[in-house]
C-alpha cells in the first residue's frame, strides 16, 4: 500500500486550519468533480483523491490519527506487510483502533469498497459510522455495525450543487449534513437557506441524509433562526434512529425588509404625484396593489397596508406592508427652470427648518 500525503493533495501546508482546508477542497472539487468533466477519468481520480483527502483532514479525530502516522508510517507498512494487525497487542498503533480510544471494534463494509485507498480503508475504518453512511457520515451506535461505500468515494454523496453548494437553485435546493456517530445519537443539524419569497409563500426542499433524499416542506411564515425537526429522520434505524433539525436562513431582499410579520419597503413617486396625488401601483410579495397618494404628500410619508405582509407561524393571519415615500425631483433644463421658478413666485411655503 502506499502512503498518501493528504496535505500536498489538497494543496495546503500541514499547519493550515478547518476553514483553509475547506477553501482548498471546495475549489480543488469545484475543478474536477464529475459533473464539470464527465466522462475525465483523470479527473474522476483526482477528484476521489481530494475527496479522500478532505474526509481525512476535515475531521479533527481523524486528522489526529492522520498526523500521528507521520513518522511512523515505514513500520505500519512493515506491520501490514507481515500480515499482522498493526493495531493489535503489541502492533505500533494499538490503542488507536477507534476515536474513542483502545479496543477492538471493526466495522464490515457493504459493496465493493475498491473506490477506497487500500490506506484509507485499514487505517480510518475504525472510525466510520455504521448504519448505512459513508466513512465519517452519520450512522449507528458504537459497535458492530455496517456501512455503504459507494462508487463515488469517500465523503462524496452526489452532484456538484450538493457537493459545494448545499443548496441549488430553482426551488428545489439539496442540502447536505453531517454528524458522528455515538451511543446515544443526539439530533443531527444542518441550515436551509430560503428566499423572503420562499419564507411568504412556503417552499419544498429536496435533503441529502445518509444516502438518501428527504422532501421537506419548509412552512410559510418562517425567519432566520427557525428550526423545522423531523423526527427519525437524521439516518439510522431503530433505537439508534436521529432526528434530523434544520435551522432557516433567510437571505436579505433587495426590495423588502423585515420587520417580524410585517414587510418594509420604499416607493418612489415623482414630484407631479406627490403634489397633485395619483394612484400608484406597489408590488408586494403577494402581487400588484394600488396605492392612493393623496395631494401633498411629502417625502418620507409611511402608508399602511393591512394583511400584506408576511403569513404568522402560529395563529394564522398576516402582518402588514408598510410603504415609505420617496419623492423624485425632476431634472430640468433652462425653460423647467424658469417655469418651475413662476409656480413657485405663486406658492407660499414657509421654511421648513422652522428659521
Amino acid at each position: 500500500m502506499d502512503y498518501k500525503d493528504y496535505y500536498a493533495v489538497l494543496g495546503v501546508p500541514r499547519t493550515a486550519s478547518q476553514a483553509e482546508i475547506r477553501r482548498a477542497f471546495r475549489k480543488l472539487a469545484r475543478e474536477h468533480h464529475p459533473d464539470v468533466r464527465p466522462g475525465d477519468r483523470t479527473a474522476e481520480r483526482r477528484f476521489k483523491e481530494i475527496s479522500e483527502a478532505n474526509e481525512v483532514l476535515s475531521d479533527p479525530e481523524k486528522r489526529k490519527r492522520y498526523d500521528m502516522l507521520g513518522s511512523n508510517w515505514d513500520a505500519y507498512q512493515r506491520a501490514g506487510a507481515g500480515g499482522a494487525d498493526p493495531f493489535g497487542p503489541g502492533g505500533p498503533f494499538a490503542g488507536f483502533r477507534t476515536a474513542g480510544g483502545p479496543g477492538n471494534v471493526r466495522f464490515e463494509f457493504a459493496g465493493d469498497p475498491g473506490d477506497f485507498s487500500e490506506f484509507f480503508r485499514t487505517f480510518f475504518a475504525g472510525m466510520g459510522g455504521g448504519g448505512g453512511g459513508t466513512a465519517g457520515a452519520p450512522g449507528s451506535a458504537r459497535g458492530r455495525g455496517r456501512g455503504r461505500v459507494r462508487e463515488d468515494g469517500p465523503g462524496q454523496t452526489g452532484s456538484l450543487e450538493d457537493l459545494l453548494a448545499g443548496f441549488g437553485a430553482g426551488g428545489h435546493r439539496r442540502a447536505q449534513t453531517q454528524g458522528r456517530a455515538s451511543a446515544a445519537p443526539g439530533p443531527l443539524e444542518a441550515t436551509v437557506d430560503v428566499s423572503l419569497e420562499d419564507a411568504f409563500s412556503g417552499a419544498t426542499r429536496l435533503v441529502a441524509v445518509d444516502g438518501k433524499r428527504l422532501e421537506v416542506t419548509i412552512p410559510a411564515g418562517v425567519d432566520t433562526g427557525s428550526r423545522i425537526r423531523l423526527r427519525g429522520r437524521g439516518g439510522g434505524e431503530g433505537a439508534s434512529a436521529r432526528d434530523l433539525i434544520l435551522t432557516v436562513k433567510v437571505a436579505p431582499h433587495p426590495v423588502f425588509a423585515r420587520e417580524g410579520v410585517d414587510l418594509v419597503r420604499d416607493l418612489p413617486v415623482s414630484l407631479r404625484e406627490a403634489l397633485l396625488g395619483a394612484e400608484v401601483p406597489v408590488r408586494s410579495l403577494g402581487g400588484r396593489l394600488l396605492l392612493k397618494i393623496p395631494p401633498g404628500t411629502q417625502s418620507g410619508r409611511t402608508f399602511r397596508l393591512a394583511g400584506q405582509g408576511m403569513p404568522r407561524l402560529r395563529g394564522g393571519g398576516r402582518g402588514d406592508l408598510l410603504v415609505r415615500t420617496r419623492v423624485i425631483l425632476p431634472t430640468l433644463d433652462e425653460e423647467g427652470r424658469r417655469a418651475a421658478a413662476a409656480f413657485l413666485d405663486v406658492v407660499h411655503q414657509p421654511s421648513p427648518r422652522g428659521d
